[in-house]
């Protein structure tokens, strides 16, 4: 008797669930007679008490279990780390001073490992493994969290007067079918074959293989990418430098969109709206970017409006989220072997709002360190704007003829 329930248990077993198993073992102590859950019990290996519980699940007409649970809550062997009753709180005592601050917290100078906690555990006399450290934080509403960009400094007391004047601005000058460009440097590139973030779709078993270590090849250095996005055409203008990010190529960028571009589109324009970032190769306190817009309007004409972001809200500028991020999208998982290769790339990126990108390389080397006298910047035409002219002002060209 004992062998053919065996036989069967061993063929039902691995398809039901706890409970299925105490009601099926009960089924069978049911139909035999005197001494059947022993029996049973020799023969399957469950329990006498569990048989018992069984069988009362079966005459009674409903059971006290929830929905698709196989035994009551806290049911079953108690956990490990459950019966070391001041585990848990001396977890907590390691982990929340860290979480708030504490330079004295043990983990403040250390990896926040679920190994290094069951270590610093293990030390105060409790017995516990990495992988109870893991399930004991969850229970406790802990989670893995990577950092995440958010803070972005000190709030200005002029940024909401700045973001107000510039998207007056800005309406003014669509308004009359003036340009009004958002300008920055994108990230800078390593030319060769390195990894590039993202994946794309390959043959399967046929992935890229690019260099294990980033270090930049001398022969092709890196690249630089100045972008240019005019809000009204939707268009971007990439001017791809292989040497400093200085605010002489900066402004180089924006006179090489508009010789190619910004003349033919805007043939009537006398003013160009510039907005950009307080910092950087064009930043509201760089000297030399101001010398280089002088001139800049000089052989242009132009009146030059600029207006900058104030510190710490870079993301805002319309170029990061209209331009560089879908640059990004179009050649993520592709190594940018050449100059070639990221010029095409950056030169068809295309996204669903009908942007359309022209980019060109720059060969020009752009020296650092050049310093402007303040006999020179006597020399500029600039006027500030009676807005916050720290950050808002215009510059006049010298040649009267122009204007």
């Amino acid at each position: 008797m004992e062998e053919i329930i065996s036989e069967k248990f061993n063929m039902l077993c691995n398809s039901l669930n706890e409970r299925q198993r105490r009601l099926w073992a009960a089924t069978e102590t049911l139909s035999l007679g005197y001494g059947a859950i022993s029996i049973v019990s020799r023969a399957t290996g469950i329990s006498r008490p569990t048989i018992m519980r069984g069988i009362n699940e079966l005459k009674e007409e409903e059971t006290n279990l929830p929905p698709k649970r196989s035994r009551c809550a806290g049911g079953g062997r108690k956990k490990g780390y459950e019966q070391q009753p001041n585990l848990k709180s001396s977890l907590e005592a390691i982990i929340e001073p860290e979480a708030k601050g504490d330079p004295m917290s043990p983990l403040r100078w250390t990896t926040h490992s679920s190994r290094r906690l069951a270590e610093l555990l293990r030390q105060q006399g409790f017995d516990v493994s990495k992988s109870q450290i893991c399930r004991l934080l969850s229970e406790m509403e802990y989670q893995l969290a990577a950092n995440r960009k958010s803070i972005e400094g000190g709030t200005n007391p002029d940024r909401n007067t700045q973001f107000e004047f510039i998207n007056e601005q800005s309406g003014k000058f669509l308004k009359h079918n003036y340009p009004v460009i958002s300008v920055d440097t994108k990230k800078k590139e390593l030319i060769g074959n390195y990894k590039q973030n993202g994946s794309v779709w390959r043959p399967k078993g046929e992935p890229e293989l690019v260099q294990v270590y980033d270090f930049i090849n001398k022969e092709l250095g890196k690249a630089t990418p100045y972008g240019v996005y005019d809000l009204k055409q939707n268009v971007g203008w990439v001017n791809v430098g292989i040497d400093h990010d200085t605010a002489e190529f900066a402004v180089e960028s924006i006179r090489r969109w508009w010789k190619h571009l910004g003349q033919k589109r805007y043939p009537k324009a006398k003013n160009l709206f510039v907005t950009a970032d307080a910092g950087g190769s064009n930043g509201s306190r760089n000297r030399l970017w101001r010398y280089c817009l002088q001139a800049f309007s000089d052989e242009s004409g132009l009146k030059i409006h600029v207006s900058h972001f104030p510190p710490g809200t870079s993301k805002w500028n319309k170029i990061e989220h209209r331009l560089f991020n879908h640059i990004s999208m179009n050649w993520k998982g592709q190594p940018l072997i050449s100059m070639e290769v990221i010029i095409n790339l950056i030169g068809n990126t295309t996204s669903q709002t009908g942007l359309k990108v022209y980019a060109m390389e720059d060969r020009n080397i752009y020296p650092t360190k050049r310093k402007i006298t303040d006999e020179e910047m006597k020399t500029l035409k600039i006027v500030q704007n009676e807005v916050l002219g720290k950050w808002n002002y215009k510059i006049l060209p010298r040649k009267s003829s122009k204007v």
